[in-house]
């Protein structure tokens, strides 16, 4: 996502994220079909699914973000989103770690410290769009400028969120499990 907002829009393409996003599919299918034919997992089925779930509908809403973005740029102009591409990147980051550490071991107390960051980095998130708000009511009068700024910043709002649901989904995982 970075790289769709740092590349100039005449060669803007959405080739990555739609491959990112079918492979996730393809995953969450074969996932899907491991568990209808695996008799013994250390994990609980449901609780796979339940992680299944969370991870498949990150990619599905930053896809969503980039569709919208490329369309609107041209009305949305200098509106800067790095900042929060760059958050959602570190959610996915600490995500990955723990998706990690669910795969050698259940590690608690390591878990929970990724969870809190996790927790740490959504809050930020939701304090940045209220922000959002203030300045958007406050100092935008282009009504098509001001429905395209409120609906992306949303998505990534969003799609932070959906990090979080992950992460919280491994924690209590890890807790049941601990």
């Amino acid at each position: 996502m970075i790289e769709l907002l740092s590349t100039p829009a005449s060669q803007q393409s959405l080739d990555k994220f739609k491959q990112a996003r079918r492979r996730e599919k393809d995953l969450f299918g074969q996932i899907s079909e491991e568990l209808v034919n695996t008799f013994v997992t250390v994990l609980e089925r449901e609780d796979i699914e339940a992680l299944n779930g969370a991870l498949y509908k990150i990619p599905k809403v930053v896809e969503k973000f980039a569709e919208r973005y490329t369309l609107g740029l041209a009305r949305i102009g200098d509106v800067d989103f790095t900042s929060r591409a760059v958050m959602l990147e570190q959610a996915c980051t600490v995500l990955e770690q723990m998706v990690g550490l669910l795969r050698k071991g259940m590690d608690l107390d390591q878990i929970k410290k990724l969870n809190d960051q996790l927790q740490a980095i959504e809050g930020e998130a939701d304090r940045q769009i209220l922000e959002l708000y203030r300045d958007v009511y406050a100092n935008e009068s282009d009504p098509i400028r001001y429905l395209l700024k409120i609906n992306l910043f949303e998505i990534l709002e969003k799609a932070i969120d959906r990090c979080r649901d992950a992460g919280n989904v491994i924690y209590h995982i890890v807790l049941k499990n601990s």
